[in-house]
């Protein structure tokens, strides 16, 4: 008898050398390379040269790279003026949505080795102005198209606050768009590569992707855990909080445990440094201190079941010390993923294009003879 896998566990789908993962300890790669290495040491540009064409960048690749992008901003006017008709209080993701499949009735560009690459640096400066007028529009602000600067993240927070962010701000924006880049195959790139290998446009492969990413057990974890810390309101009432809600009640602590990692998460080691560093009014401190004394006694109670913090544990501090409010996390780890998600479908596309389509394993009646309504009790 055929074997279901529940929530595909295990099922390989594609070959990769995009994302390496050790879960059991610790490890994160891309193409090779530490995920401290390149938060330490790259721009976001970097990154994505890297999972577009395999390698970090020379200088001349670089400023390929950035040229493209810094020229592609702009999005059609009436994509705007979509966005601008929905609800100030709708979900940030159904917006990203909406926006992405407006932009697919523009862009629907067929796939074609050799410019697939470019193509997706369109996208991701597209992801940039999408995600700046998500905020906007939903605090009631006009629009605003990011203009070049040094850096994607710079432009992002310029166009998003119209101010002139901090260089610790710039550094923790760039440092989460690497973080949250990609992490092999979860479920919203699982949607964006089914919707590839029918060969739909780039666009709507993004609305796949969207739409799965917006389900709370996916990317809205980081809103989860952030709204947890929030609840406790004070340090003090952590161990209470804890036994009554989590011990006693069962409930999940948001921010813990991981399908993959049996250790601690690489990313939130990372994003925990980049909290501490923005923590410096009363209440983003007061919130990390909840979050760690939460995350303590949490790995006290789990840490035996190899369950402990992940990546989402401590970003939502950081996009909150930024200036983010919690609607906006997964609207940013989405920014962040468009580029995950693309280099994965050009990597499946080119490489390894099959269409997708599993099978259900059918479990009822083999045969019925039919009866006519008239007979039917």
């Amino acid at each position: 008898m055929s074997e279901i896998s529940r929530g595909l566990e295990n099922v390989f789908i594609k070959a990769t050398s995009l994302t390496y993962i050790d879960g059991e300890k610790g490890i994160l790669r891309y193409g090779g390379y530490n995920i401290e290495d390149l938060v330490r040491n790259c721009s976001f540009e970097e990154v994505i040269h890297l999972m577009l064409y395999g390698d970090l960048p020379n200088s001349e690749q670089l400023k390929k790279v950035k040229e493209r992008i810094n020229e592609s901003y702009n999005v059609p006017p009436p994509v705007i003026r979509i966005m601008e008709e929905l609800p100030h209080d709708a979900d940030a993701i159904a917006m990203m949505e909406t926006a992405f499949s407006a932009l697919a009735s523009y862009y629907n560009y067929p796939w074609k080795k050799g410019e697939n690459k470019e193509r997706a640096l369109e996208i991701i400066a597209k992801a940039s102005t999408i995600v700046a007028n998500v905020y906007r529009l939903k605090e009631g602000q006009k629009p605003e198209i990011p203009e070049p600067s040094e850096s994607y993240a710079k432009s992002f927070l310029r166009a998003t606050f119209s101010r002139e962010p901090s260089e610790e701000e710039v550094d923790a924006m760039n440092a989460a768009l690497i973080l949250y880049t990609d992490h092999e195959v979860p479920a919203s790139t699982t949607a964006a590569l089914v919707t590839s290998s029918t060969l739909s446009d780039m666009y709507s492969c993004i609305v796949s992707a969207l739409a799965a990413l917006k389900g709370p057990l996916h990317g809205g974890a980081a809103e989860a855990a952030f709204s947890q810390f929030l609840e406790i309101k004070d340090p003090s009432n952590v161990e209470e909080w804890f036994n009554e809600n989590v011990i006693k009640e069962k409930k999940r602590l948001m921010g813990f445990g991981h399908r993959v990692y049996k250790t601690y998460d690489p990313r939130a080691k990372l994003f925990k440094r980049y909290a501490e560093e923005l923590a410096r009014t009363p209440e983003s401190k007061k919130i990390l201190d909840i979050a760690e004394r939460l995350e303590d006694i949490g790995i006290k109670n789990f840490g035996e079941k190899k369950i402990y913090p992940n990546t989402d544990f401590y970003s939502g501090i950081v996009f909150y010390s930024i200036g983010f409010p919690v609607y906006m996390f997964t609207s940013l780890f989405a920014l962040s993923r468009v580029l995950g998600w693309l280099a994965h479908i050009i990597e499946y596309v080119e490489d390894q294009h099959r269409l997708i389509r599993p099978r259900a394993l059918y479990v009822g009646p083999i045969k019925r003879d039919f009866i006519p309504l008239s007979s039917r009790n």
